[in-house]
């Protein structure tokens, strides 16, 4: 019995996929465009603003959260294209995250034009009411990716393989989130300084073992003396591009002994492999480790992810090509 034949996806158009966005929903694609045009203007704040914030220009934040926030609204307003029988409830999800992520943007803005950093910031009342609505922000958002999971579990797309890479990578992207959990909690020298001062200016922290807004990478700022969260945070929300375009690769390989079922098991060795990537710069971080400079065991673990991920590779491939062999004997 022959194998269907995978069809690989079709990629429209830039303009072609805009006016879908804009016909599909108004709200994620005016936030997507906004923010490329915030981000604009971020360059011109970083020419002419010589703002330092944490060690860096200070346009620097907003400009990263601008990108960031673009991507993630046209790719979450892709992935629920292909949700059906929830109109609703699509249309939650994404006005909920527009108007989420639009608010934590402005709120970022705001905080560099006052002269002030955003995230961990209580300063005063006004630094920590706009931080707990920054938090407040980000549980909508991080509700929503869930919905979106839970959405397309339910739904029976036509390619299996590219259905699971769109899941796989809604999945990452939530560990991907959760990751931020661990920065919002006073550090111990926090805890110490406010024991000693009776005041807490900042609580929470990217990086670990070390404060925020020392010697960091060019322009994403991640420590480079200690851990810091923000790496695994990077990688697993950009798992929602990653994966699905792993997942279009797949599909769309010209192997004919390469059934849907056993492009299935790559897609889903590649998700795997990567929510392990995600969660060991997790733990690199979390023990105050930086990324240039793992330890043995660091090492061990991600050397434990290659071999994993490519002995699984070749399982799969192997397998299907052996499969493929006997059918075609049996025909002779």
């Amino acid at each position: 019995m022959n194998a269907l034949p995978i069809q690989k996806p079709r990629v429209p158009d830039p303009r072609t996929l805009l006016r879908r966005a804009w016909a599909f929903n108004r709200p994620l694609t005016i936030v997507g465009v906004l923010m490329l045009i915030t981000l604009a203007g971020t360059m011109v704040g970083m020419l002419v603003d010589p703002l330092v914030l944490t060690g860096q220009p200070a346009w620097i934040k907003p400009a990263k959260f601008a990108i960031s926030i673009s991507i993630y609204c046209f790719t979450l307003l892709w992935f629920l294209t292909y949700v059906r029988g929830y109109r609703r409830m699509v249309a939650l999800v994404a006005v909920a995250t527009a108007v989420a992520l639009a608010v934590e943007e402005i709120i970022i803005v705001g905080q560099v034009v006052r002269g002030n950093t955003s995230h961990f910031n209580i300063a005063t009342q006004l630094d920590g009411a706009l931080w707990s609505i920054m938090g407040l922000t980000i549980a909508v958002v991080l509700v929503a990716n869930l919905v979106a999971v839970i959405l397309l579990l339910l739904q029976r797309l036509p390619d299996p393989v590219f259905a699971w890479a769109l899941r796989l990578g809604l999945v990452v992207s939530f560990v991907g989130m959760l990751v931020a959990v661990f920065m919002v909690f006073p550090t111990p020298a926090q805890l110490s300084a406010a024991q000693s001062t009776g005041t807490m200016a900042i609580a929470g922290a990217h990086s670990v073992g070390v404060e925020d807004g020392g010697p960091g990478l060019p322009f994403v700022g991640w420590s480079t003396t200690g851990g810091d969260l923000r790496i695994a945070h990077f990688t697993g929300l950009h798992g929602l591009q990653i994966i699905p375009l792993i997942g279009f690769v797949i599909t769309g390989l010209q192997v004919g002994w390469l059934d849907a079922r056993s492009r299935v098991a790559l897609v889903w060795t590649t998700g795997l492999a990567y929510l392990g990537l995600v969660l060991l710069l997790a733990w690199q971080a979390l023990r105050g480790q930086p990324l240039l400079a793992p330890d043995t065991l660091t090492l061990g673990a991600l050397l434990a992810i290659i071999i994993a991920t490519t002995w699984s590779a070749l399982a799969v491939t192997l397998r299907a090509h052996k499969v493929r062999s006997l059918i075609d004997d049996n025909k002779e």
